[in-house]
């Protein structure tokens, strides 16, 4: 079985004689938060489509969003709302083309019991966070919650801290830290920030406006079969993409894909807000221009900026029709 499983997964990396190459740069190493893109791959979605992608998975010292300005990979994931507006600061002419993740899956983790069950109960409590969080989702705690930069602490992306002492508060993504300690027997408070108001996306596909214009069928096909593979890994067996994940990401463990993919379901991370409507990977102008807004009243974009070059909706497909 384990053989045949192999076979199929190869074959569904073979490229058609046709095929457009697609070099896909994801913002980590290969996890169920990838699932959707490793379905679309395993189970022949993109090749149907035309297209020989090729997924190479992120890491602490890979910046697929600066490859993709340099022209190193033609599509690249972003992890948040930030990075695509930062691009449109810069003027640099990059664009999202679909938002994968209607909630962002950062969330806040503490130990069950201290009274640190709330995120408006950690006002003026140490909390361990990363240079990168500091400048992007803590603004949005500040001044909702009104914490303040005193309470920040050096996040060294490990739980051992938290293992070591019950007053550790840090962050976290969804579908990995909270399972990490709770195999090592906690059942931590794990806050997730889209349900306290934060408005940002997860999992942007983004690409260059030169792909836009010069192959706008080549945007729409991967646009579309990735979305497709989305909706397959979640609602259909995930076996086929789950296998191709551990395939590049040996250190991945069947547990914790499942962990993760049961997480994304739970909560709704891929089919709320606007997927439930117009299908999953959509954007509106309304949503983008409330996070904007909110993060220019913060200081972090100026006040005039094109934010809309930052995305175009221009290659989702059509919303699904209303059923009866």
């Amino acid at each position: 079985m384990r053989i045949l499983i192999f076979i199929v997964a190869l074959m569904a990396l073979v490229p058609s004689a046709r095929a457009d190459t697609i070099v896909f740069g994801t913002d980590w190493r290969a996890q169920a938060e990838h699932g959707g893109f490793y379905q679309a791959l395993a189970k022949g979605f993109y090749a149907r489509a035309g297209l020989d992608v090729k997924i190479r998975q992120g890491g602490p010292q890979i910046n697929h969003a600066q490859l993709l300005a340099a022209g190193k990979v033609d599509f690249s994931l972003s992890s948040n709302s930030f990075i695509v507006l930062n691009y449109a600061r810069e003027k640099i002419p990059m664009v999202a083309v679909a938002a994968i993740f209607q909630k962002d899956p950062s969330v806040l983790i503490a130990h069950p019991g201290r009274g640190n069950d709330s995120f408006s109960a950690l006002k003026g409590k140490p909390i361990y966070i990363g240079s990168d969080t500091r400048v992007g989702w803590w603004l949005f705690l500040k001044k909702k919650f009104g914490y303040n930069d005193k309470q920040i602490r050096p996040y060294t992306f490990s739980i051992s801290p938290f293992l070591v002492s019950r007053s550790v508060i840090q962050q976290g993504y969804l579908g990995s830290e909270p399972f990490l300690i709770e195999k090592q027997g906690i059942k931590p408070v794990v806050m997730l920030l889209a349900d306290a108001g934060y408005q940002g996306y997860g999992a942007l596909l983004q690409t260059s406006r030169e792909l836009t214009k010069k192959k706008p069928k080549v945007v729409r096909a991967f646009v579309k079969a990735s979305i497709e593979g989305w909706h397959d890994y979640l609602t259909k067996d995930p076996t086929p993409g789950n296998n191709l994940i551990k395939l590049q990401n040996p250190e991945m463990t069947g547990d914790l894909l499942a962990y993760g993919r049961a997480k994304l379901i739970e909560h709704g991370i891929v089919s709320s807000g606007d997927a439930k409507t117009r299908g999953i990977g959509a954007m509106s102008e309304k949503r983008w221009k409330g996070f904007y807004s909110e993060m220019s009243e913060n200081g972090v974009y100026p006040a005039k900026m094109g934010w809309r070059k930052a995305y175009t909706t221009e290659f989702l497909p059509a919303p699904p029709a209303p059923s009866k």
